[in-house]
C-alpha cells in the first residue's frame, strides 16, 4: 500500500489534472508513480518534462530503458524495473537484452560501455574518473550523449526514489530483481 495517497485523475483540478489528462493520453491509464506524484503538480511537471525531452534526445528509447533497467535494479525499484522491462519491449528490445541490460551486461559495445557508466555513476555517486568519460568516447558517444546519459540516470533516480520511499504499487508485470542484497 502506498505510503502517500495516489491522485484519482477523476477527481484532480488545475496542473495536476492537466498533466494526468497527458499521461492518461501517453498510456491508456495513468500509472501509480505519476498519481502519486501529482500531490505535487511542481514535482510531476518536472517529471513528465523530463520523460518528454529525453524521448526525444540522440540516446533512443532502447538505450534510455536498457539504462533505466539497470538503475532500477540497482535502487531496488520494483515499480521501475517493471515499467521500463514494459517500455523497453514496446521500444524493440528483446526480453534477454533487457534481462542482460538490468544485470549491467550487453553483448552490443556501445550499449556495453553506457550501461557501465550508468553503474558507476549510481553505485560510486556519480565520483567517475576521467577514465570513465574516455572508455564512453571510446565507445562512440560524444559530449552531449554523455550528458544525456546522466540526465537519465538523473531521472531514473528521482522516479526510483519516489516509488521506493513512497512504496507505490506496481502496476505492470512484475519483474525480478538481480541485484544481490
Amino acid at each position: 500500500m502506498s505510503r502517500i495517497a495516489l491522485v484519482d485523475p477523476k477527481t484532480a483540478d488545475g496542473e495536476a489534472a492537466a498533466l494526468l489528462t497527458e499521461i492518461t493520453r501517453a498510456f491508456g491509464t495513468a500509472p501509480a508513480m505519476f498519481r502519486a506524484v501529482a500531490n505535487s503538480p511542481a514535482a510531476l511537471k518536472m517529471m513528465w518534462a523530463g520523460f518528454g525531452a529525453l524521448g526525444g534526445g540522440t540516446l533512443g528509447a532502447r538505450l534510455g530503458e536498457q539504462v533505466a533497467v539497470l538503475v532500477a535494479d540497482r535502487n531496488s525499484c520494483e515499480y521501475c524495473l517493471a515499467a521500463h522491462t514494459a517500455l523497453g519491449r514496446k521500444a524493440g528490445v528483446s526480453a534477454e537484452d533487457m534481462a542482460q541490460a538490468q544485470a549491467g551486461h550487453s553483448h552490443d559495445p556501445r550499449t556495453a560501455a553506457a550501461l557501465a557508466f550508468a553503474a558507476k555513476l549510481v553505485e560510486d555517486r556519480a565520483q567517475v574518473t576521467d577514465e570513465d568519460v574516455t572508455a564512453l568516447r571510446a565507445a562512440g558517444f560524444d559530449d552531449e550523449q554523455v550528458v544525456e546519459l546522466l540526465a537519465h540516470v538523473a531521472l531514473n533516480l528521482f522516479t526510483n526514489y519516489v516509488n521506493v520511499a513512497l512504496a507505490v504499487p506496481v502496476d505492470f508485470p512484475k519483474v525480478a530483481l538481480t541485484k544481490s542484497a
